[in-house]
């Protein structure tokens, strides 16, 4: 048995894309991508996020698949295969998800904990807020169901790529994408009147959809910019070493320009669905002021609030709102979990099984620690970027905000400048495919992505500063 078939391969192009797609379809996508199209103008910033997806995404996507399938290694040894001194680049890649995987357990504890819930109709004469606060701050359940969480992520990871992930993916990537039509489709027809106020889901699709461009200023167009940039690293699962993971996994026949391609037009479309399912509902029932929810706040206050004021429905739609959530989440951190053992593997020389023991026990105690920040040692911590904050956002913030645009910085600046655009290009091409947008990529590696991703490291730097 050669080293390729220990390590494990996706079937097919079909086990690769949905398991690509449900690695980008997470939390990111459903709590944060909604937040920031209200936030921006609706129809302008899917615009701007389309161009970005097609352009600046489709750089960094191209060049992770294309590095670990070349390298047939993890992030943690991909980078140093590529060129002997670019070794440091793998470290940053692999920190990320280390550091994102225990706080992602936790939330999807909350998640099962929440769909438990509406189930059991628990929320119901609650208010939302209470319960949340009241579950999260309690030194046993969010323990629990955190641990709930990680032993299923890693007997996905555990079973293998092919036997595991790729199963996984293929089962709930179908039913996570018809509910989310399901959803979007109900909200539409929603209608509740405040106040002599009569507000419909086709208003709220409305703000989604049609670009506005009231007080739209040049600075207000790079705020634009900047956050449909930084959603792009979660909606396309770049700079967290997962694509190159998932890159390795992928056999040499399959044609990778058409992988990607459908990898982007599935995370987009998702990204945006997310929208429609989201925007319109809370809109009906919150006005505009609820639009201004993103995060955590987002799903278990926002959404429970408009599920019990929809009446005996809304248990029903919170059911299926939540196991909707679950699934993404669940594919997100078996993901990322992937990418660690992935790196394990091929650095330490370890087995699959070995690897994901160890992984666990480390996003055991880490998550662990997570958990307590909420009720054994709860403090409050203001982030440079404003926020107030605790044990899960420090991780969240070190995780997103600096090492993951510093990870695909030098990842741009090595295939760019070090290893050459064609280094990349030759592996798309393989087997005689013709690089459509081999121009495009070019540019984009070696100049407009390196240059954006910079200018996003000093907004984080100015907002520390400030």
């Amino acid at each position: 048995m050669n080293e390729n078939q220990k390590r494990g391969s996706f079937s097919g192009t079909l086990g690769f894309v949905l398991a690509a797609a449900g690695s980008a379809v997470g939390l990111g996508n459903i709590w944060r991508f909604p937040y920031l199209a209200a936030k921006n103008g609706g129809g302008l910033f899917l615009l701007v996020y389309v161009i970005l997806a097609l352009t600046f995404g489709f750089a960094l996507l191209s060049t992770e698949i294309g590095i670990g399938r070349k390298t047939t290694q993890g992030p943690l040894t991909a980078y140093g295969k590529l060129h002997p001194k670019w070794g440091f680049t793998g470290i940053l890649a692999s920190l990320v998800p280390i550091i994102i995987l225990p706080y992602y357990c936790v939330i999807g504890g909350w998640i099962i904990k929440y769909l438990i819930a509406f189930l059991n109709e628990d929320l119901l004469g609650t208010t939302a807020d209470g319960y949340f606060g009241g579950f999260i701050t309690s030194p046993v359940f969010p323990i629990v169901f955190f641990v709930i969480f990680l032993f299923f992520t890693a007997l996905v990871v555990y079973k293998g790529v092919n036997h595991g992930i790729e199963r996984l993916s293929t089962v709930l990537m179908p039913i996570l994408v018809v509910l989310m039509i399901g959803i979007g489709i109900f909200s539409l027809f929603q209608r509740h009147t405040d106040g002599g106020v009569t507000r419909t889901g086709l208003d709220g699709l409305k703000i989604y959809l049609i670009p506005n461009f009231e007080g739209l200023t040049f600075k207000k167009l790079i705020t634009v910019i900047i956050d449909a940039m930084g959603q792009l690293f979660f909606s396309i699962s770049v700079a967290m070493g997962i694509m190159v993971a998932y890159g390795s996994y992928v056999p040499k026949k399959t044609n990778l320009i058409k992988s990607v391609n459908q990898i982007e037009i599935f995370d987009t479309v998702v990204a945006m669905l997310a929208g429609m399912m989201i925007i319109p509902t809370v809109f009906v029932f919150q006005g505009q002021d609820g639009l201004s929810a993103a995060g955590p706040s987002l799903l278990f206050v926002s959404m429970p609030k408009v599920f019990n004021a929809m009446g005996g429905i809304g248990s029903l739609i919170g059911i299926a709102f939540f196991v909707m959530v679950l699934f993404a989440a669940i594919t997100s951190s078996v993901s990322i979990m992937e990418a660690i053992v992935a790196s394990f593997m091929d650095k330490f020389k370890m087995t699959r099984q070995k690897a994901t023991v160890v992984v666990t026990v480390i996003a055991l105690v880490l998550g662990l620690i997570v958990c307590g920040g909420y009720s054994f040692y709860y403090f409050d911590l203001t982030l440079p970027n404003g926020s107030v904050g605790q044990v899960l956002d420090i991780f969240d913030y070190l995780s997103n905000n600096i090492l993951m645009p510093l990870t695909a910085i030098f990842t741009c600046l090595l295939v760019g400048w070090v290893a050459k655009p064609k280094s990349i290009i030759d592996e798309f091409s393989v087997n005689g495919e013709k690089f459509a947008r081999k121009g495009l990529y070019i540019v984009m590696i070696k100049y407009v992505t390196p240059i954006m991703l910079v200018f996003l490291l000093l907004q984080q730097a100015f907002n520390f500063i400030k």
